[in-house]
């Protein structure tokens, strides 16, 4: 029997271009090569869907060179109609190639036009089964302000926050102290729509806020201004449960930051100095099962599938969910894969899980 044929969809057009490359470099060498026949497709930060290189030290991590999808002139053809999955590349000499049938595509995407149910829309309308969030839950979590929304309806605990649009901002201060009045300081400035805390900044006065939301700005015309919650930094991972069961959550992880203001771009990629990736966290037997609950309920709000990582302040009165990432940081040092092999999952085997459900589901 022929294995099944996997499409390893990365790069991308937004800021967490390079992460996506860097989680491909991770994937490529850990997949089963056994199970499942690898076709990796780069998208360039023009958009451009180029066919790559099956070679995972090209995307290896060099903090002062971050890898990326260079156009190497090929073009990826996608099938032309729905329930057609030949795939095909057109080579910069023009010659098309036959690449076989897809299976099932695993889009390691991170950020808009790519985590943000975009792609995701593209795929339903070809009829190619996809691994990991559908359009919906990848929509909603993608935008903080929506996913506090769905969250809060369900009695899912948030932090509180405001929501600014670039356009209402013109500097007034006076106007921004009277809607943030019920805000306590520090205050967390947030594009609604990036990830990897890109563009986000911590502010300790009032003062510190323009210039917050200037960096905010240049990454989403949406920002919020969120109330700092004091808890310990919890991590979880959540996968789709198999055949109808219930979504799996891993053991906590924990962030326990040191010198560090935030766990920042950084802290999470690049080895800054000033923070600890723990799992699984020192937590008791009732704070871990409270997070495990909270987790699933979160998922089932915004109708999750797939994976997603939930994210935690765990405060004296209990959790309160700080996001849900639906394509969260894969690579291999990265606390979504570090929860599930402290949970007895490995890197691999995680891989293999996600292409499996995502072909479970059509089966």
């Amino acid at each position: 029997m022929d294995k099944p044929a996997v499409v390893l969809l990365f790069g991308g057009r937004s800021s967490e271009h390079s992460i996506s490359s860097l989680t491909a470099g991770g994937v490529l060498k850990a997949i089963d090569r056994d199970r499942f026949r690898v076709i990796p497709i780069g998208i360039t930060r023009e958009g451009a869907f180029v066919l790559e290189e099956d070679d995972f030290q090209k995307f290896a991590l060099i903090p002062e060179n971050m890898p990326e999808v260079a156009d190497n002139g090929t073009r990826v053809l996608w099938p032309e109609a729905a329930g057609k999955r030949t795939l095909r590349v057109r080579r910069a000499d023009g010659e098309i190639i036959d690449l076989g049938a897809v299976d099932v595509v695993l889009p390691i995407l991170h950020g808009p036009h790519g985590e943000d149910g975009t792609i995701q829309g593209f795929f339903d309308t070809l009829d190619i089964p996809y691994a990991g969030g559908g359009v919906l839950d990848s929509a909603v979590c993608m935008d903080k302000h929506f996913m506090k929304i769905v969250l809060a309806a369900a009695g899912v605990p948030v932090a509180p926050s405001i929501t600014i649009r670039q356009e209402e901002w013109a500097g007034d201060l006076g106007e921004l102290v009277a809607r943030t009045a019920h805000l306590t300081l520090p205050w967390f400035i947030k594009p609604a729509r990036a990830g990897s805390s890109v563009g986000v900044s911590k502010v300790h006065t009032i003062d510190e806020l323009p210039a917050a939301l200037e960096v905010a700005f240049r990454e989403d015309e949406k920002v919020l201004i969120e109330q700092g919650v004091r808890g310990r930094e919890i991590e979880v991972g959540v996968l789709e449960g198999r055949s109808g069961g219930e979504a799996k959550v891993s053991l906590p992880g924990e962030i326990v930051l040191t010198t560090r203001e935030f766990y920042d771009f950084e802290g999470k990629y690049l080895g800054g100095e000033g923070v600890e990736v723990v799992c699984p966290a020192d937590m008791t037997d009732a704070d871990t099962a409270s997070v495990k609950d909270l987790a699933r309920r979160a998922f089932a709000a915004v109708d999750g599938i797939g994976l997603a990582r939930v994210d935690f302040f765990l405060t004296a009165d209990g959790p309160v969910v700080n996001e849900l990432n639906t394509m969260p940081g894969f690579t291999p040092i990265s606390m979504f894969p570090k929860c599930w092999e402290a949970s007895g999952l490995s890197y691999a085997d995680l891989v293999s899980e996600l292409i499996e459900t995502a072909l479970e589901r059509i089966a």
